[in-house]
């Protein structure tokens, strides 16, 4: 082999192992980068002899990187769900709380037996007032809770719909720019950055990444919806002002989504399920409406139990009892909402300019009579605790249905939550499946060991051949 040959060779050589060495640094400082994937030099021996560069390969294992991109959407689908049922639960209080629903009705019993005891203190029909008021008041709040996560769902689903908009429109930028330059110029940060940016939908709606030619992508969910192909799907809502009890999406009070002029129904269809947007239109229109239903279910009994004629002979014929539907008494069929509308009757509340010895004498009696008569305050507990047939099955006392709606409430929790923590395990798996196969630090500090003695080899060649060029000058 010539000297010259054998320089040329060198030199490829030290070329081969700059760019190596260039590649490993940045595998390196990525190693935890989200959608940084890890870089391999080609390299192949060249025709004429020494090393060639043929490029920079990004290895990925789409399998893996599909998994996680679905255990990731199911994950945020779970995560929503979880979440309002845990601020649902927390609308109603814990169990062993005194503030929470149980707590303030056995607050309202004991006050109603306090009074009994003692009918002509003023003191303890207050008590007893006020504790009917901090029931009425707490699920009151609870309602409107519901609704103000009704109204944060479709809020978010405004803004996941922006994000997917504008998401998928820079993705279909960057396939753009991938196609036009492939083969020209070095791809790969590129390729990353459109791979965080299909992790960011993926979170949203569950998909599928399919290859076209140069490098360009197309996405498509799993339930066989286009989002990018040769075009940008556009996706349309339009997010309500406010949620009330009554709105709904068959009603036509809330919007669904339409992609490309089509009605999609996210959790009917199939087509956009299985992602974070599932589970915000769940929340909307499904799990949000039948929390509703559950508190009316109870504040309907609250108002029923204390209408019965007999508990207090002095109220006219269709007037409220002890709790109203915003002062009114119950109607035949009441519309949703009813747990927002819940207050204590305007006659025995001081509150509202009443007075509290009604509750003693009676809610129409026009004056107050003897203070030693503790008859409807016994027929108030009695009302409270009397078995009555509940939207839960069976007869129950009002404590017991209060207790088995909560119990069936935190049920329902307790299974959103193991179902959320299969998510989470299974995420982090593929997750950590995921980097397994990215950047291993041990194996590229091995590399930069490597490439140190191939510098040093390819060093010591070009230092020998310097050395022969000289001694056949001095010749």
């Amino acid at each position: 082999m010539s000297m010259s040959a054998t320089l040329s060779n060198a030199l490829s050589g030290l070329s081969a192992v700059q760019r190596s060495a260039q590649v490993v640094s940045a595998n390196i400082a990525n190693a935890l980068t989200e959608g940084y994937g890890r870089r391999e030099v080609s390299l192949s021996a060249a025709s004429l002899g020494g090393v060639q560069v043929n490029g920079i390969v990004r290895v990925v294992d789409p399998a893996v990187l599909f998994d996680r991109r679905i255990a990731d959407a199911g994950l945020e689908r779970d995560s929503a769900r979880t979440g309002f049922l845990d601020r649902f639960a927390a609308l109603l209080g814990s169990a062993d709380s005194s503030n929470s629903l149980t707590g303030r009705l056995a607050t309202l019993e004991g006050r109603l037996i306090e009074a009994a005891s003692r009918p002509d203190s003023t003191t303890r029909l207050e008590g007893v007032a006020a504790a009917a008021r901090s029931l009425a008041n707490q699920i009151n709040q609870a309602g409107q809770g519901i609704q103000a996560e009704r109204h944060a769902a479709d809020a978010a689903i405004a803004r996941d719909i922006e994000t997917l908009n504008t998401t998928l429109a820079q993705v279909a930028k960057l396939n753009a720019d991938i196609a036009r330059n492939a083969g020209k110029t070095d791809m790969n940060p590129l390729l990353d950055q459109r791979q965080q940016l299909i992790d960011r939908i993926a979170q949203i709606v569950p998909i599928r990444q399919i290859p076209r030619d140069r490098d360009v992508v197309a996405l498509v969910t799993t339930g066989g919806q286009v989002l990018l192909d040769s075009r940008v799907a556009t996706i349309e809502f339009t997010p309500a002002n406010a949620v009330t009890p009554g709105m709904s999406l068959a009603g036509g009070q809330l919007s669904g989504l339409t992609i490309d002029g089509r009605a999609v129904t996210p959790g009917g269809d199939g087509r956009m399920d299985g992602g974070r947007l599932e589970g915000l239109f769940v929340i909307r229109d499904s799990s949000g409406p039948e929390a509703q239903a559950q508190l009316d279910a109870f504040a309907r009994d609250l108002i029923q139990r204390f209408e019965d004629p007999s508990i207090d002979t002095t109220r006219a014929p269709g007037a409220p009892g002890l709790f109203t539907d915003s002062g009114n008494a119950l109607t035949v069929s009441p519309t949703e909402g009813l747990a927002q509308r819940l207050s204590l009757n305007a006659l025995a509340d001081p509150e509202q300019g009443g007075a509290v010895w009604r509750l003693r004498d009676g809610l129409g009696a026009a004056t107050s009579g003897a203070v030693g008569q503790a008859g409807m305050l016994h027929a108030l507990t009695d009302a409270l605790n009397a078995p009555r047939a509940t939207a839960l099955g069976g007869a129950q006392s009002a404590a017991t249905f209060a207790s088995e709606f909560m119990a069936q409430v935190n049920g329902s929790l307790f299974r959103a939550e193991e179902t959320q923590t299969f998510a989470q395990s299974r995420a982090d798996t593929l997750r950590q499946q995921e980097f397994m196969g990215g950047v291993d630090m041990d194996q590229e500090m091995q590399k930069l060991l490597l490439i140190e003695q191939n510098y040093g080899a390819n060093a010591r060649v070009i230092q020998a051949v310097d050395e022969m060029m000289r001694r056949l000058l001095e010749i």
